[in-house]
This record gives C-alpha cells, structure tokens and sequence, in this order.
C-alpha cells in the first residue's frame, strides 16, 4: 500500500439507547474515541427523502487498524463526526496485506 497520510482528526461514534426520563428509552450517539483519517470522496448522487432532495456522497476513510472488538475499529452501523460533518460506515475491511490500515466505506448526507 502507497504512504497514507492520516490527516483528518474524526470522533468514532456508535448508537447508544439511554432513558428519556418517561420510562422508556431513546436513541444517542455516544463517542468511543478518537481516530486520525485520511478522507477520499469516491462518488455521489441526489436523492429525494421526506424533507425534500439529499445530495449524497461515498467515501473511502483509512485509519490505522484496530483488532476486531477493539472500541476504537469501526464497525458498520457506526459513524465518523469530522467537524459538522457525519459520515455513515456501511462497510470495512483491511486496506492492505500486513494489517496496518483499515478501510471504512462510508456514506455522507447534506441537505441539497
């Protein structure tokens, strides 16, 4: 695998259910740490939803690998916070052959 520059510093969060104060439970995202990111945006596509058209974008995020169950490897279902930005992952896997790097595919929403 070619230099990677991890350059983007991104907050790794995961869904949480917590009390609403009525008995029940609702749904937050909690931080789970830190990871330095290297962001490549790799496609898009305009999309309508309930609140009207969504532009959105793929991307491919790199971070130094993790061993499976760590609390700082994303997993799918997850999400990368970059500033106001949210990123979606919808996939990972290892991004080379030693191990070092993993490859989060991920999916951006912003309001069009």
């Amino acid at each position: 695998m070619k230099h990677v520059r991890l350059n983007l510093s991104a907050i790794l969060e995961a869904r949480a259910l917590v009390p609403d104060g009525a008995g029940g439970q609702a749904s937050q995202w909690q931080e789970l740490g830190q990871l330095w990111v290297a962001l490549n945006p790799r496609g898009g596509r305009l999309v309508q939803a309930d609140g009207g058209a969504v532009a959105e974008t793929r991307h491919r995020i790199t971070t130094r690998a993790a061993p499976v169950g760590h609390a700082n490897r994303p997993e799918p279902g997850q999400r990368l916070r970059v500033g106001s930005r949210l990123f979606h992952i919808k996939a990972v896997h290892e991004a080379d052959f030693d191990g070092r790097f993993l490859t989060c595919l991920a999916e951006e929403e912003r309001v069009a």
